[in-house]
């Protein structure tokens, strides 16, 4: 009887992966004319955008390289979209979404040049978290748990919000291809709803504001208005932890490459990770679930292990991340 089951297992597994090759590669009988639902998402964010800046144009020192990159990728959406009616297939149609994703790292370092003109808040929260904790559990975490392997964990669980997006897109695109305009539009809709904040809610976080001022002021409890002081510097802190592990490497070289003082408040990472896991238990993807569990568990600790965020923006992501995954799935639904 076990000899049985195992040869059903790999049948039906082989059986899928052929199911799946002949999707991506046969033409759609019924395919979709217009834009997806998550492409529209995209559209509104950059059009919305695309007129702020222009009302903002004097205000924001690099206006016209902002708006030049709204219409390149415009211009990508169209293409994408031209491909796909030229070639209905599930490939093409796959790339849509794999593009979006991809360019979820440009969109972001894009704030920065948005959000300059409103003043910085880290005084605000820097604050709050003292009268919340009586510290600031940002610079104190890692201090506390200062060992290796506890520290690479973290890296590990912060380094793997990338991979967790990639596996749990990878897996919607594979067995949930049904539904995965939907998933996906509630994906991309949550990272844009935070942007927005990040743009009207200006808070660089502990790894810029504690270097700005100075860990003794910190220590101390003097937590000074900066103003307009980080529109003009990007230095931050050297992150804990220790500095030869192989995580705490590829964290510290995707900060110092794609970061910036921009958006700490809600934190998204605990955001998108939370809706994450919210679309692979309710897509009953169950054993998924598991798996990524524990690292979903390093991933919110971590960000304030690294002084990324203050705890109060972790608290906040958690409501943030109910809030549009509730708000988008019961959009999604009359797609």
């Amino acid at each position: 009887m076990a000899i049985g089951k195992t040869t059903t297992k790999k049948a039906t597994s082989s059986s899928s992966k052929k199911d799946f090759f002949n999707y991506l590669f046969s033409l759609d009988k019924k395919p979709k004319k217009g834009l997806m639902a998550y492409e529209w998402a995209v559209l509104t964010y950059l059009v919305a955008t695309f007129v702020y800046i222009l009302i903002m144009y004097r205000q924001l020192p690099n206006a016209g390289e902002l708006l030049w990159g709204r219409i390149q990728i415009a211009a990508i959406m169209l293409a994408l979209w031209g491909i796909y009616r030229l070639i209905p297939c599930g490939l093409t149609y796959l790339a849509r979404p794999s593009v979006q994703l991809a360019l979820l790292a440009w969109w972001y370092p894009d704030i920065y040049g948005l959000n300059r003109i409103y003043p910085n808040l880290d005084h605000v929260f820097a604050s709050l978290e003292q009268s919340l904790f009586g510290c600031q559990p940002a610079l104190v975490f890692s201090e506390w748990i200062s060992h290796p392997v506890i520290s690479e964990l973290m890296y590990l669980g912060y380094w793997s919000y990338y991979v967790l997006l990639a596996i749990v897109g990878v897996s919607v695109m594979i067995w949930r291809r049904k539904s995965n305009e939907r998933i996906f539009f509630v994906i991309i809709g949550t990272f844009f709803i935070h942007y927005v904040i990040f743009i009207l809610l200006p808070v660089s976080g502990p790894q810029y504001y504690y270097e700005a001022v100075g860990v003794d002021d910190i220590r101390n409890g003097i937590f000074p208005n900066l103003h307009d002081y980080f529109n003009h510097h990007q230095e931050r802190m050297t992150s804990p932890g220790y500095a030869d592990g192989v995580f705490y490497s590829l964290v510290d070289s995707a900060h110092r490459s794609g970061e910036r003082p921009i958006a700490a408040f809600p934190s998204s990472h605990v955001s998108v990770c939370l809706v994450l896991m919210l679309i692979v238990w309710k897509e009953r993807l169950h054993l998924l679930f598991g798996l990524l569990l524990p690292i979903a568990v390093l991933l919110i600790i971590s960000t304030v292990y690294i002084r990324a965020h203050y705890a109060i923006d972790v608290l906040a992501g958690f409501v943030s991340g109910i809030i549009c995954y509730g708000l988008l799935i019961r959009c999604s639904r009359r797609l």
